[in-house]
């Protein structure tokens, strides 16, 4: 099966995940494409092959003899898309040789742009996989997927000479839980990648400190002609809140290392009001730094209004990879030869965001993220490249190789 064939294969199964439900895995049609890919893995002909409970899959391919002593690696990418948009009944369109114009989405009002998308124009004489408007592509991370699929299934057909060789796809990776399950003892590899990145050169072992922050105000309701000096407000209270939060540390305004304080939800009445804010920062002193912030506006509401009026719950989601990568840089150090043996510009950025990588390396296994070659993801604007997944795996290959004959 080419690369193609297997992508499109993956994207046609919906696999939304589901912040609300509290299940592991979120939503069960997870399972679906969760069943296809073990399958697959037995049919390509890896050694142990288990999909759990949970909806993880591990595989193995042990080395090729002679390669047992080198350095093991594993490739790890999830099934399921974001909760952002629709993802069922996903229905792609194959532009060739696209021109670098603008596309109108199907029978939609939607249209890809290079006036908006100014990746697009890189992409001028591929073949562009794009959406018809009516849902997300799924290429994060099915691109991914699809990658790693496509490497394993060369490396047996091929009898590439190959290191220990470890596999995991994972579920719920959109709402945060991606690493929740993930186990170690089944997944032995000493260095890993989350192929889930978007420009096929891209290596990234940076990551937000993450957390989230919840504010309820308690008000004191009574009828608004006899309310002076005894209503008290928890709307008007938290619109106060937010009010106090500085524009210039909000995400509209911010980039690059820089952090953020984040409004994601309000709701509220007279008698009762929530705001719901993520907290992020790359540098580890500046998140705590927006933490005590945040308690400080407690403290100052509560000194206003009186204690207990507004309460602030706190809670750490994630930590930077970085910290951890950086003891050993081999994992990056390799992927950086790699992309550049590929004849592709190697890009470290820090990312904006999260990573199943950050968990897993904190569990002891670095692991930096790869591109996939998608483009605007989570959304009906979501494209890839068809020779951007091909080089991908050229790059995986390339890793193999260096691990597998130089590590």
């Amino acid at each position: 099966m080419n690369i193609k064939e297997r992508f499109f294969s993956y994207i046609k199964i919906a696999t939304t995940s589901d912040e609300e439900s509290g299940l592991h895995p979120s939503a069960k049609w997870e399972f679906d494409l969760a069943n296809k890919l073990a399958d697959e893995l037995k049919e390509i002909g890896l050694d142990e092959v288990e999909l759990d409970d949970k909806c993880y899959i591990y595989a193995h391919l042990k080395a090729t003899p002679g390669y047992e002593g080198r350095k093991s690696i594993g490739f790890i990418s999830h099934m399921d898309t974001a909760p952002d948009f629709n993802g069922e009944n996903v229905n792609p369109q194959v532009h060739e040789n696209y021109d670098g114009k603008a596309i109108k989405l199907g029978d939609t009002d939607r249209v890809l742009s290079p006036d908006e998308f100014s990746d697009l124009l890189t992409l001028k004489g591929k073949t562009l996989i794009t959406t018809d408007g009516t849902s997300l592509l799924g290429a994060d991370d099915k691109a991914g997927v699809a990658e790693i699929m496509t490497l394993v299934e060369d490396i047996i057909t091929k009898n590439i000479p190959h290191c220990d060789l470890w596999v995991c796809f994972t579920p719920d990776e959109e709402i945060g839980e991606g690493a929740l399950n993930f186990s170690r003892d089944k997944f032995k590899a000493d260095y890993a990648y989350t192929v889930d990145g978007d420009y096929e050169g891209e290596v990234a072992y940076e990551n937000f400190n993450a957390g989230s922050a919840e504010f309820e105000v308690y008000g004191k309701n009574v009828h608004p002609g006899e309310a002076k000096n005894i209503m008290i407000n928890a709307a008007s209270i938290g619109c106060e809140i937010q009010n106090m939060i500085p524009s210039h540390c909000t995400p509209e305004h911010t980039e690059g290392r820089e952090g953020f304080i984040h409004l994601t939800d309000i709701s509220g009445t007279t008698e009762y009001a929530k705001l719901s804010y993520i907290v992020r920062d790359h540098d580890a002193d500046k998140f705590t730094e927006k933490n005590d912030f945040l308690k400080s506006i407690e403290s100052f509401m509560n000194n206003k209004y009186g204690e207990g009026v507004v309460k602030l719950k706190l809670k750490d989601s994630y930590r930077n990879m970085y910290e951890v990568v950086a003891k050993d840089m081999t994992p990056v150090d390799v992927a950086k030869k790699a992309i550049e043996e590929c004849d592709l510009e190697c890009v470290s950025t820090p990312i904006r965001g999260g990573t199943d990588g950050a968990h897993i390396s904190f569990m002891g296994l670095p692991c930096p993220n790869l591109g996939t070659g998608g483009h605007a993801f989570h959304g009906p604007y979501e494209h890839i490249a068809l020779e951007s997944m091909e080089k991908v795996v050229e790059v995986l290959h390339k890793i193999v190789s260096i691990y597998s004959e130089e590590i």
